[in-house]
């Protein structure tokens, strides 16, 4: 199934271990790979050139931040509406559904979160939750409205605001969206298996998460960005943001037209079967 938006994987360091690309690979997902000009022969190698955007600069130390403003730019000038910016740690993608996860070979899931976010005039940023967030024994709703999106996300391209600082970039983002009365959707349908931070190579790994303070420099970033909903809190042995979501509960979705009617479930085709050598 053809997607709406483009998707970009923006990657460093990890020329050999990309693994969110390889699994798009696999669904069937047009992507591209976003790196650095120093990295670009290791790609090659591994990804193949076809499928590489090379960025204009290497090693600004700024971690992430400069590649998710190129690439938002880089959407605009494609003439997209949105765009998907995907970290390149992500290993598999998944379907929750009737208390069992099923890992996905279609792009389908792709455009479901597309198409239920163009439902709607307000949606600023929407995405995938993560599976260890969504416990298979547990009853989720669909998705979560108006919190935070990460790693996997679909962004409204004609927002305001663009990627900043050096840490929680994608919390911070998330609430300066929700500040603007914009709403946020986050499937619970369809979900991510993404390493955890600091356990994969590369990445931010080397130049972000380095300061050998147990992350409270990571953590009193945010804070001092948004104090009036985040708080520092201990937890597993390091410290950690905390944010308080329901000032936002007041952003309503706004449907483009309220006179459509979705009662029936559409499956877009998708069946489950099981693929040889597969667990």
């Amino acid at each position: 199934m053809e997607l709406k938006y483009p998707v970009y994987v923006i990657s460093k360091d990890r020329a050999d271990c990309c693994v969110t690309s390889r699994e798009l690979d696999k669904m069937g997902v047009d992507h591209k790979v976003v790196i650095e000009p120093v990295d670009f022969e290791k790609y090659c190698e591994t990804i193949g050139e076809d499928k590489l955007l090379v960025l204009p600069f290497s090693n600004l130390g700024q971690g992430s931040i400069p590649a998710r403003n190129w690439v938002w730019e880089h959407s605009i000038e494609q003439g997209a509406k949105r765009h998907w910016i995907l970290d390149d740690n992500i290993y598999s993608f998944i379907r929750l559904n009737k208390n069992t996860k099923i890992k996905l070979a279609t792009p389908t899931p792709f455009r479901c979160i597309e198409d239920f976010t163009d439902r709607y005039t307000n949606v600023g940023m929407s995405g995938f939750n993560y599976q260890s967030f969504c416990i298979a024994t547990q009853k989720f709703p669909a998705y979560y409205a108006n919190t935070r999106i990460y790693s996997c996300i679909l962004i409204k391209n004609d927002l305001e605001h663009r990627w900043r600082g050096r840490y929680n970039e994608d919390t911070d983002l998330s609430l300066r969206v929700l500040k603007d009365g914009w709403c946020t959707i986050l499937s619970n349908a369809f979900i991510i298996d993404k390493a955890t931070t600091l356990t994969m190579k590369g990445g931010n790994t080397d130049n972000v998460y380095t300061d050998g303070d147990k992350r409270m420099k990571f953590t009193q970033s945010l804070v001092d960005q948004h104090p009036d909903v985040v708080k520092v809190a201990w937890k597993f042995n390091r410290w950690h943001h905390q944010v308080d979501y329901t000032p936002f509960k007041k952003n309503k979705l706004v449907k483009i037209d309220s006179d459509i009617k979705y009662n029936e479930i559409d499956e877009y085709g998708m069946k489950m079967i099981e693929l040889k050598g597969e667990k």
